[in-house]
């Protein structure tokens, strides 16, 4: 971190800072007082190992790191990107139309484009090569132009127009095959349609998946050309590889190299999103992230969700030397927002090196993980309750679920299902803030609850496109403020680049028992890369 005036004195706050027990006790009304809201979003940080000198320390690091300067260059479209030197604007991928300035108005051209290829596919007008209708879309891609997707169209499912309920949209992302032979398994090759996701078209686990897509359509459709019009799509930064690739221009939807990948599912990396669910449901999902910029941009430091977010966090990590992070969202559909999350934040965040060039001394992104909370609390509340480490956790609920006018016989039991849903929420942050003081005395070493696990609750309405749209915009900003405040890039990500390379690299030595080069390898992996020849050469086993 750069050098501040508030270090200092936040580190020794940390040295003293009492039980939450004794900070609730010593501060009546904490509940409502440590608590804000942000584009219908509202965080309860109260819960947080903070004092109120903690957090007014915290606000002067946030504004001595020069926070406020990088907000704006940040949503001025400025070379916030430093290492690969160009914008990080994923925000000017979800401002309204008709706020757009001139520089953006290539966003709705594209978000134009991709609304008229969703009505063709959704109506039926696009068909396969022999005549009949769409029924089956996968996307393939990985990373950020699979994780984001997937995430939103699990997560909003029930909010798919009429005309997206007769499509299904499938993902595949690994590179051993495995979801593809599931599906390839059982798609009509003559009504399935083929997305493919990558910013820039050289991602070897995408294009792997597409060769084997191409190859298992060839055997079905003798006419290639007509094969690539009919049933195969790509979304990239780079246009001249789609075309090399053999996608016709029509085909193709384009993005910028200002839109990092797991900030891109605003971009037509969203197309499954606004096939599964309508444009109409896409378009709510930025207006949400939109709102939550503004909020970001405006709202005092002290008031700021993503910044009270961030700077919670850097308190955890820096200052109470909490290392692990457990998102807990108490919602089956979202599923899959841990794993987004941990790509946001610790492919951005997980950095040693400063902006400068310089080794860091200092720890910044924890390790994140986390699972539905009522699945969670039967598989590892255990350590959070009583294991040997500090453990921070978001806690992420919507307080209306099954509110509409009851059609069927079904919601009121559901209504009732969601109340327990709610009561093991606020009651597993309470055990974790508090443990059970009251009685410790009685009982046995195995069954007492220390208490004193910091977390933070971030309450919805209920989740629909705006708020899950806000709800992802709040964390991407949080992670902003953090590398600005750990002077980090939060937008590179040099380090996943050396074992793709490395991979290419073993590719063909694996093809070649004899080569020479095999005895370039360290020991270890000769010795697999050997073991693993002579398994697959043997023929019935050993």
């Amino acid at each position: 971190m750069k050098t501040c005036q508030a270090l200092p004195a936040l580190q020794q706050c940390a040295a003293s800072i009492p039980h939450l027990r004794d900070l609730f006790q010593g501060q009546p009304g904490r509940g409502q007082a440590l608590q804000l809201q942000g584009a219908g979003i509202t965080l309860d940080y109260s819960k947080q190992r903070v004092s109120t000198e903690v957090l007014e320390l915290l606000v002067q690091l946030a504004q001595q790191s020069g926070l406020e300067a990088e907000r704006e260059r940040l949503f001025a479209g400025e070379a916030v990107n430093r290492t690969e030197k160009r914008a990080a604007w994923h925000t000017a991928l979800r401002v309204p139309a008709n706020r757009q300035s001139p520089s953006q108005a290539c966003v709705e051209e594209q978000l134009q484009r991709m609304s008229r290829l969703v009505d063709r596919i959704q109506s039926g007008v696009w068909r396969g090569f022999s005549g009949k209708r769409i029924t089956d879309v996968v996307n393939l891609g990985v990373g950020g132009s699979d994780l984001g997707p997937l995430m939103v169209t699990h997560g909003l499912r029930e909010y798919a127009n009429a005309a997206a309920q007769g499509l299904r949209v499938h993902f595949a992302s690994t590179i051993d095959g495995s979801q593809l032979f599931d599906l390839l398994d059982h798609l009509n090759p003559e009504t399935s349609l083929f997305i493919i996701s990558s910013k820039s078209f050289s991602t070897i686990d995408t294009l792997s998946n597409a060769d084997t897509v191409r190859s298992w359509l060839s055997s079905h459709c003798e006419d290639e050309a007509l094969m690539l019009r009919c049933h195969f799509i790509g979304v990239s930064a780079a246009r001249d590889r789609m075309t090399v690739w053999g996608l016709p221009q029509d085909n193709q939807l384009h993005f910028w190299d200002w839109v990092g990948g797991r900030f891109s599912l605003w971009s037509v990396i969203g197309l499954p999103i606004a096939l599964a669910l309508g444009m109409s449901a896409f378009r709510q999902l930025l207006s949400g992230a939109h709102a939550m910029d503004e909020h970001f941009r405006t709202a005092p430091l002290s008031q700021n969700l993503p910044v009270m977010l961030a700077l919670l966090g850097v308190w955890n990590v820096n200052f109470l030397d909490i290392r692990a992070h457990a998102i807990l969202p108490y919602d089956g559909r979202l599923k899959y927002f841990p794993s987004y999350l941990e790509q946001l934040e610790m492919e951005s965040n997980g950095k040693s090196v400063d902006q400068q060039g310089r080794a860091l001394d200092y720890s910044t992104c924890p390790v994140l993980w986390g699972e539905i909370g009522a699945n969670a609390q039967h598989a590892f509340y255990q350590l959070l309750h009583q294991g040997t480490q500090s453990v921070a956790s978001d806690f992420i609920l919507a307080a209306c679920r099954y509110d509409a006018p009851g059609h069927y016989a079904h919601q009121e039991p559901l209504r009732a299902q969601h109340q327990l849903n709610i009561a093991n929420c606020l009651a597993q942050s309470r055990v974790l803030a508090f443990g059970d003081a009251a009685v410790e005395s009685e009982n046995s070493p195995w069954q007492r609850y220390p208490g004193n696990q910091p977390s933070s609750t971030l309450l919805l309405k209920r989740l629909d496109p705006v708020s899950l749209g806000a709800l992802i915009a709040a964390y991407e900003h949080k992670v902003f403020v953090q590398a600005v405040i750990w002077n980090i890039n939060p937008f590179d990500q040099w380090g996943v680049e050396l074992g793709k390379q490395v991979a290419l690299q073993l590719q063909p030595l694996l093809r070649q028992p004899g080569s020479s080069a095999m005895h370039e390898l360290d020991d270890s992996t000769r010795t697999l890369a050997l073991r693993i020849q002579q398994q697959q050469a043997c023929k019935g086993g050993e």
